[in-house]
């Protein structure tokens, strides 16, 4: 519970900070963006914030999603469909050009789950679940502000796996 007032609380400063800086002529900053796959290993809705006063460097993202999938609960061998929300949260770097619209992301971060749920044996417990993950992601982003997309490799890690994975994004920047 605590961890959602805290994105909540996030996402209003973001959105705040955003729009106080539109005012003043700085735009670029601030995206919105739903994402399949990725961090939110199937789909997530996120706000990707710089911490400098451009679109490019160090910032970071939060976000909100789910993932759906035939998981077995039981060791019988029983699989049942369940569905478990996840909280992708990572810092990133945004190479690039100040005036151009490409630029590349490179990022670290963990994703947390509701329930606890291996998605490399498809097993699904009561408890949560903590994954780390990695974003190599093309960005297609004007630098004042617009629609936005993302693709790229999005690794994820748990368990002593690595799971290969891909994420592909559109969004606006503000």
């Amino acid at each position: 519970m605590k961890l959602i007032l805290c994105m909540v609380c996030f996402f209003a400063t973001a959105v705040v900070m955003a729009q106080q800086e539109n005012n003043l002529g700085i735009s670029g900053q601030t995206s919105f963006y739903a994402e399949l796959g990725g961090p939110g290993i199937l789909f997530s809705a996120n706000i990707d914030r710089r911490f400098t006063k451009s679109n490019l460097g160090v910032g970071g993202r939060i976000g909100l999603g789910f993932v759906t999938g035939d998981f077995q609960i039981d060791n019988n061998g029983f699989y049942n469909t369940r569905s478990v929300v996840t909280f992708p949260i990572q810092l990133n770097y945004i190479f690039g050009k100040p005036s151009s619209v490409h630029s590349f992301e490179v990022g670290a971060g963990a994703t947390f789950t509701g329930k606890k749920i291996d998605l490399f044996n498809n097993s699904y417990t009561g408890s949560k679940s903590v994954f780390a993950t990695a974003s190599f992601m093309y960005r297609r982003q004007p630098h004042d502000g617009g629609f936005s997309w993302r693709i790229g490799f999005t690794p994820i890690v748990g368990a002593g796996y690595i799971q290969p994975s891909g994420a592909v994004s559109v969004g606006y920047n503000f």
